[in-house]
Formats: C-alpha cells, structure tokens, sequence
C-alpha cells in the first residue's frame, strides 16, 4: 500500500505551492477481564489519506478513505478548492511557511511484539492477574485490560519529503473497588497512567504482573482510613500524580496555538501571553521541563511530527524560566518564535494541531528518603482521581487515590479522599526537591482530548517524585 500510495500521488500533484499526503492506519485489540469474567475481545482497524494544499497564501484540505487514484485526485480536488477559497483570509500566509524536505523512517525495535503472543496465552494473563485482585469479600470489583495498537504513518509532499514511521502503543490498566457500609474505595495501577510505546515487555516494566495484591491491600485499608485533614503544608506528589500536574499546569497552557487564542470557545485559553517567553519565571530553579519526543519508550515518541518536521528535545522551561512554547510550523510563524516539531493530529481525517507530545520533568537529585526525612508537617499524595482546572489553565484542584501524612520527617498513617489546590505559578515556585532519576516512571495518557472537532491523541511524561511547599489540601468530596 505504501509504494502503491506514493506513485498515486505523484499523479495527482495539483500546480500548487504546497500539497502533502499525510497516510495513517491503526490496527487495536483490547483484552479484559472483569469480576473474573472475560469481556468481549474488540478488534478495531482504520485507514485514510489526508491531502493539504497551500497555494497563494490560502490553505485547505481533504481527508479520503479511498486510495485509489481516483480517491486520492478527488481529495486533492477538494483541498485545492478550500485553498482558493481562505486566499486572503486566512490567519497566516500559507504559502510562505517553510515545509518540509525531510526524508526518514521511525520504527523502533519492539523486544516482545504483542501478535507473537497467542490470543489465548494473552487471556489467561489477564485472567490470572485478574483473580489476584479478589482478596477479601469486601472487594466488589476488579479489573484487568490491555489495549494494543499497531500504527503506521507515511508523509509525502511536492518538495521532496518521505517519511515512514511505525509505531507500537501498549495500554494496561488494572483496578480494584472495595467497599465497607456506606463507604467505597477505589486502587488502580497507576490511574490509568501506566501507557507506553513497546510490546509485551511494557507489562514487565510496570509492574503488571506483582502489584495487584498491593492495590488491592490499599484500597481495603482506604476503607477504614481517616479523610485527609486540612490545612496548608509540605505536599510530596509521586509520579503518577506529578503526570497530571505537569499535563494540566504546564502541558496545556504553553501550546502555542491555545496562547494566540485558538481553543478559546472549546477549552479554554492560557494565562501566559508571548512576551513571557524567555523571562517568565514558571518555577523554582529546580523545574527543567523538556519536549522530547525521541525518547523512545514513552507514548508519544515519534520520529517526524505529522507536517514531516524532525523531532529534537528541547527545554521548555530551563531552572524555571519559561524558555520555549509547543508550537508546531504554522503557530511559530504566526507568533514570530521558535517552538517545537509537535503539529500533531490524531486520524487521518483530523488535520495536524498544536499539542504535547513527551513532556517531562527532569530529574532532580533528591532521594525519596531525603524528601520525606526532611518534612515535619506534610502529606504524600499519589495517583490521580479528579482534576479541575480554568478556562485559562492557572488555577487548579486535584484529587487522589492515595494519601499519607508525613511528621517529623516519617510517613504515618493512610488518609483517603486526599485534594490539593493552587494557582500554576505559586505552585511550581514553591517547588522544593525533586527526586533522583531512581524515583522516576514513565508514564502517559491515551486520551488527551483538544480541538473542534475534537481530537483525542497520546502523550507521555515522565517525573520523579516531587516536593512541593505550603500547598492547601483538603479533605473529602472535592
């Protein structure tokens, strides 16, 4: 299909400063069993072709599902149209936007490919670790899945640009609910944050196969814990809370197009303004945050954005000093500033936005012992269960899973319905430590949604535990 592809365009290439053939197909299967019981296997494959044209300053495009020649000719038809259509109107010259000659191919080695696995020897993994959850009576719920997809991406343009990638997405979550009386408590492995880019070995790297009895263990002592207290203290967030509040306060509030106004009537827009790149301090000097889509274990690790730019690493936020916005080609040409290689779109019929790919806080040099040994009045919070946030992504309310009071420089005893509220910039300021490369996790969600229509993508961080000073928490229902 690939070779055949690439031959249909170059016949339909309309006389036009720019046309692009962006191809994308998925192939998923999700697996789960639920109270022991093995849930319909689902099977879910998608294919098509999106053609952009620029010409004369305008910019349209056409997605297809059909491939052939006369498909792909009629979508450049259409595109060439829209084009004509925006000339002069639109909110950048399109035309004058450099586009890629890269030429390239992204497919990194899987060590345990998920379709070498049989069906059946994939169930009866979910099963047993499935039965592992169900402990005691008072648990009247568990879960185990996995969701794979297998996806593959070809761009092509009129300047020269090939590129192939291939990619391999792993999704497992597990959960236990227990309940006692009129109270019911809630574990997952990770609150649903445990996603990577691999193959059966990402299941060996979270742990899926030995910590369905801790959670389980964890969410029947929630049961009989007290509601986190209130007050303002020291706040320890472990990584799978920290992915949260990098994705909410950080992530979403520095894409480029968000900031020049663009999400304005969907999400919301962002409290930071162009001239605070460079200046701005976002944090302590303790918070280095990078782009880094080469990292090749994590979600939304690719080699060329969907517009065919390279990816690079860069510092977003250097010692806490905003440095750089996740903008793609067409958001740095409006705003006049280097971004990032992050124009990303989530099918073939969606068109390439701005939005986070692996974004990470780096880490710090702090030990997990040296963070808590050092709090006489604070709480551990991990594992995300809530999140708010306003429309200009500043301040926020979260909530957790998990919560242990720390005095006098040692963990005490297990609260549950653990909140924690603050505004982005005080917040990251007061960062205090940041933990060791050994207290990192990589981590990631499927299901970042943004857009009109919307468009729901990957994206991957990593972090290591992280202290945060006099943050106001706050127990029970948020």
């Amino acid at each position: 299909m690939i070779d055949q592809l690439e031959a249909r365009f170059r016949e339909i290439l309309p006389a036009v400063d720019h046309c692009s053939l962006r191809y994308q197909s998925e192939r998923s299967e999700s697996i789960a069993v639920r109270q022991d019981v093995l849930q319909p296997v689902s099977d879910h494959a998608d294919a098509g072709v999106m053609i952009t044209v620029a010409h004369e300053g305008g910019l349209g495009y056409a997605a297809t599902s059909d491939l052939t020649t006369q498909g792909l000719a009629e979508a450049a038809r259409r595109a060439t149209q829209w084009a004509a259509r925006s000339a002069g109107q639109a909110v950048a010259d399109f035309s004058s936007i450099p586009h890629s000659e890269a030429k390239g191919v992204y497919a990194p080695v899987v060590a345990n490919p998920w379709n070498r696995v049989a069906l059946a020897e994939r169930i009866e993994l979910l099963r047993a670790q499935c039965a592992r959850l169900k402990t005691d009576d008072r648990i009247v719920d568990w879960y185990a899945g996995v969701s794979h997809t297998e996806g593959e991406t070809l761009y092509l343009n009129n300047h020269g640009a090939n590129i192939r990638q291939a990619f391999h997405w792993m999704v497992p979550v597990m959960a236990v609910t227990a309940n006692a009386g009129g109270e019911t408590q809630t574990r997952t492995l990770g609150g649903y944050g445990l996603a990577r880019q691999g193959g059966m070995e990402v299941l060996d790297q979270v742990g899926f196969h030995t910590e369905a009895p801790r959670i389980a263990e964890e969410a029947l002592a929630l049961l009989s814990a007290p509601d986190c207290p209130t007050g303002t203290m020291d706040l320890l967030l472990m990584p799978d809370q920290m992915i949260l509040q990098i994705h909410e306060s950080i992530g979403h509030p520095l894409e480029l197009d968000r900031i020049l106004g663009d999400e304005r009537n969907y999400a919301g827009t962002s409290f930071v303004t162009l001239d605070m790149f460079g200046s701005y301090r976002y944090g302590s000097d303790l918070l280095n945050i990078t782009f880094d889509p080469l990292r090749t274990d994590q979600l939304a690790s690719y080699g060329y954005d969907d517009e065919g730019r390279a990816a690079s690493r860069e510092f977003i936020i250097e010692k806490g000093i905003l440095e750089r916005p996740l903008g793609g080609a067409t958001s740095q040409a409006r705003a006049g500033m280097a971004g990032v290689s992050n124009s990303r779109a989530c099918s073939w019929n969606r068109p390439p936005i701005d939005r986070m790919a692996n974004l990470n806080l780096e880490p710090g040099d702090s030990s997990l012992e040296d963070m808590i040994g050092g709090v006489e009045n604070g709480i551990l919070m991990a594992t995300n269960c809530s999140w708010s946030i306003d429309d200009s992504r500043n301040k926020f309310q979260f909530g957790c899973e998990h919560g242990r009071l720390i005095k006098n420089g040692e963990l005490g005893e297990v609260v549950r319905k653990s909140n924690y509220r603050g505004v982005s910039s005080t917040f990251w300021r007061n960062l205090a430590k940041v933990g060791t490369a050994d207290t990192l996790e990589v981590m990631g969600t499927p299901n970042c949604g943004k857009g009109e229509p919307n468009q729901m993508v990957r994206v991957g961080h990593a972090s290591p535990a992280c202290l945060f000073e006099s943050v106001e928490v706050f127990g029970g229902v948020a």
